[in-house]
């Protein structure tokens, strides 16, 4: 029996070391991120690494991977020491390293991107039939209906990371590094990716798993390395460990209390009323009221037409029809700067992309919504540095250097910004999409009393999760979409996951109705 077979029968027992680190330091400038950190990469074996936003996992496994050197420490591949001059050189040793941020060239087609440096010729012209045929076999294993013919600007997010994986397949990876590949993938998606990661564990492939989610790191993987602060603190088989020693070895503490306290009280006055909202091939005749001080959950499946309904409300979509009133009176919203005059924000779920100035420092990110605050001709620095000494407090934003591009900050701290922006503004209504994608639980925890502190001062929220937990946490009334529908806005007793899938997936509920203890 091989050493793959063996493992797959007892999880935890791998097969030779293929990759090391050994006591990996690294600093940029002085700023020192790695501390004698050392891992060690089995065939066979899927080995989970785990830490909060700004822990070290990015830098390790960029050095593991040829994106960075380190400063100190070596890694040994196969029993030998070597440095790899680049990531270019790390691939040619078989160290495939699939990133957090999908790196595809989207004006490109499919088949172009999985071959992209590495295409297939029939003497000096290229054989597009054959690569064509090729990457239509690495998708169908991964389930994913997709023409290769395809260009990547035309595909969802969950689409253009499954490319990304078969383009890892395609490099026959004989040890194998995912970043969050679940962040942005569907239940079913992330069934399929569990299955092909399976089946090159059981072909020798040693695979280093990165992903915030404990759920996942039990279900898939037989190891798990814990860094906390760019320090070591744990290697050991997830049998041995349940959530909680995780998530407590990631904090270095016991999260006594995931979510906030929160008292319903539907009785409140009404701030925000959408009535018979339309948006054409997105959404049909949605209806539904917010309250002062509550939170207003939008649950759904991938397509169901949750952010395009806000993007419409907050004036980034056209409307077919609809109204919208703000306290009982009718307000035209048209634009962005519509819906903040309206006292309505929007927190996006890409903050890399549209949310935050990745080029640029803090101070500039924190203030640019709210101008107007700090000067209407010259721009008061001193009062720009006030508010940002107020909003790292308020919101924990950790940053070793507050000149630092946003681009390098952790993704929680990026998020925390992002919601400081946001609240700059002063707004009444809080509109937020998918808050804690590709955040550590510790960070999570903040987020979400953030988001229990807003309700206390009388702000209102509407939140938009893929995370059940999340949703079921937060949410005083879930509202549920399906195929651009409110199929029905649960409360009380029937606040549950059962019945969020029954209505997401179009079992039960109708059309703007709402649902009672």
């Amino acid at each position: 029996m091989t050493d793959a077979a063996v493992h797959a029968v007892n999880p935890g027992i791998g097969g030779e070391v293929r990759l090391s680190g050994r006591k990996i330091c690294k600093s940029f400038g002085p700023a020192q991120v790695l501390f004698d950190v050392s891992i060690d990469l089995h065939a066979g074996e899927v080995h989970a690494l785990l830490g909060e936003n700004g822990a070290g996992k990015s830098t390790l496994v960029k050095i593991l991977s040829g994106y960075h050197e380190p400063t100190e420490g070596e890694l040994v591949l196969d029993g030998k020491s070597i440095s790899f001059a680049d990531s270019e050189a790390g691939e040619g040793h078989g160290v495939i390293l699939i990133h957090q941020e999908l790196n595809l060239a989207e004006q490109l087609t499919v088949e172009e991107n999985i071959f992209l440096g590495r295409e297939i010729k029939r003497g000096w012209f290229l054989d597009k039939t054959a690569m064509r045929a090729e990457a239509k076999k690495l998708l169908e294993q991964l389930q994913c209906d997709v023409d290769p013919r395809t260009r990547i600007r035309d595909l969802s997010v969950s689409d253009r990371q499954m490319v990304e994986i078969a383009k890892a397949l395609s490099k026959k990876a004989d040890i194998l590094i995912l970043d969050e590949p679940t962040a942005v993938l569907t239940g079913r998606e992330v069934e399929i990716l569990f299955d092909q990661i399976r089946r090159l564990r059981e072909q020798g492939v040693a695979i280093l798993y990165i992903s915030h989610k404990l759920d996942e790191i039990k279900a898939i993987a037989d190891r798990v390395t814990v860094l906390r602060d760019g320090r070591h603190i744990v290697t050991e088989p997830v049998v041995d460990l349940s959530k909680d020693d995780m998530a407590r070895l990631m904090v270095g503490r016991d999260i006594k209390q995931m979510f906030p306290h929160r008292v319903s009280d539907t009785s409140a006055p009404i701030v925000l009323s959408v009535r018979d909202l339309s948006v054409p091939g997105q959404v049909r005749d949605a209806s539904f009221d917010l309250h002062k001080g509550e939170v207003l959950g939008f649950a759904g499946i991938v397509g169901a037409g949750r952010t395009a309904l806000m993007e419409a409300i907050i004036g980034l979509r056209e409307r077919s029809s609809g109204t919208i009133e703000r306290d009982g009176k009718p307000v035209r919203i048209a634009s962005l700067q519509d819906a903040k005059n309206s006292g309505i924000a929007y927190l996006t779920k890409d903050r890399k992309g549209s949310g935050l100035l990745l080029n640029m420092d803090m101070r500039p990110n924190l203030t640019l919504l709210a101008l107007e605050k700090f000067g209407n001709v010259i721009v008061d620095r001193k009062a720009e540095e006030a508010a940002l000494e107020k909003a790292i407090e308020a919101f924990d934003i950790r940053a070793a250097d507050r000149k630092a591009k946003v681009g390098d900050f952790s993704g929680g701290n990026q998020q925390k910004l992002l919601l400081a922006k946001v609240m700059e503004t002063d707004p009444d209504i809080v509109i937020i999409d998918e808050p804690t994608r590709g955040i550590d639980i510790g960070t999570k925890s903040q987020i979400y009393h953030f988001i229990g502190g807003l309700t206390d001062r009388g702000k209102s929220v509407i939140l938009l999760s893929s995370e059940m937990p999340e949703m079921l946490g937060l949410s005083d009334r879930i509202a549920v979409m399906a195929a651009g529908r409110i199929t029905g806005i649960l409360e009380g007793n029937d606040r549950n996951e059962h019945e969020i899938m029954r209505h997401a997936t179009g079992i039960s509920g109708q059309e703007g109705v709402s649902v009672h203890e």
